[in-house]
């Protein structure tokens, strides 16, 4: 297995952005034109990408980097797949069927020491907090996390937001075993939960428009009523959100392709916060499912999360030392584990 050593080394540090004064749009710098370079050589290579579960607006960057030609001036054809939580995409990385994929930070942390491990890095962080939370329809009668005591809840195996419950429970009060649990794929979790067989179900926070939007058309949600959402970080305020991860391999033998991933990639999202309309209508473009006011809907909910004290994608040490500690915490990783265990610092955006 490659160390965090033997990857510092060839990993180039290059500074992508900085944020704007006051909590503006943020600016990219470091690239004539404000564009990435492409290659010299002029060859487009093939990627394939997993989005973090399933395909939704908060995966509008991605559309708007590929319409944009983000992707084209850094050499990259990309491919954008619906992922399946971070245990089953770090599987397909290693698979070789994908080459980069989205990674819950606290989700890789626990995947880093599964035997046998996917020797992964993250480069690039899309939220600053965690976005992972439990969400209701009115009917369920639950509106606080002592709520959730006996209710049957849906997830996916080797998504965060069950790895990490337990923390939450606790913090509520509260203990794992309370709950219900009922294991569902990806793609059926909403629909179980409109049909009326769930109590709730795992979401991310950026979900509630299309969630909302369906429920409403299920005949689920009177005028005036909205969903409800529990948010795991209201308690757990060490948790880091999704970021943007490879095979430690791919950073070794392929850095150019990361660096370029990256550039397009944080270039699209800073593009996506500063304008949600724009966002949405690219999105729906890409993904007819979605209708732009709902996809622009999700890209607004995601702003907070993507803006922080840091630059856009960058992923202080510290923070991820604490997140590791919570889960440490849990019992879920031995004593040990580092930062550079997880993220490549060096290939990072500056902060």
């Amino acid at each position: 297995m490659l160390s965090p050593k033997s990857v510092a080394p060839l990993l180039a540090r290059r500074g992508l952005l900085t944020a704007a004064a006051g909590g503006a749009a943020a600016t990219l710098i470091g690239c004539s034109n404000n564009k990435p370079r492409r290659p010299t050589s002029g060859k487009i290579e093939k990627v394939a990408y997993l989005t973090g579960f399933n395909i939704t607006g908060q995966d509008a960057f991605l559309y708007v980097a590929k319409e944009q030609g983000y992707f084209h001036d850094a050499g990259l054809d990309v491919d954008i797949q619906a992922g399946a939580g971070t245990q089953r995409n770090l599987a397909t990385l290693k698979s070789g069927k994908a080459q980069i994929a989205c990674i819950d930070v606290a989700g890789g942390i626990i995947e880093s020491q599964r035997k046998p491990a996917v020797d992964f890095r993250i480069f690039a962080t899309i939220y600053q907090r965690g976005v992972s939370c439990i969400v209701a329809l009115p009917t369920a009668n639950i509106h606080a996390p002592q709520d959730l005591k006996g209710k049957k809840i849906g997830f996916t195996v080797g998504g965060v937001n069950r790895s990490i419950f337990p923390a939450y429970a606790s913090a509520a009060g509260m203990k794992d075993s309370d709950i219900a649990w009922v294991e569902m794929a990806p793609t059926g979790i909403r629909p179980a939960l409109m049909a009326g067989q769930l109590d709730a179900s795992t979401e991310i926070v950026i979900g509630r428009p299309a969630i909302e939007a369906a429920a409403r058309a299920a005949g689920k949600l009177r005028p005036g009523e909205t969903v409800t959402m529990l948010p795991y970080s209201d308690l757990l305020r060490d948790v880091v959100g999704n970021a943007i991860g490879c095979l430690t391999e791919t950073a070794m033998t392929n850095p150019d392709l990361v660096r370029g991933f990256r550039d397009a990639t944080m270039r699209g999202l800073v593009d996506t916060i500063a304008d949600p309309a724009q966002a949405g209508e690219i999105m729906a473009k890409h993904v007819p499912a979605y209708t732009p006011e709902i996809a622009a809907a999700e890209v607004k909910e995601m702003i907070p999360y993507v803006r922080g004290s840091d630059a856009i994608g960058y992923l202080d040490p510290v923070r991820v030392r604490a997140c590791i500690a919570l889960i440490q915490g849990l019992g879920l990783v031995p004593s040990g584990v580092a930062p550079e265990n997880i993220v490549a610092f060096d290939l990072q955006p500056h902060r």
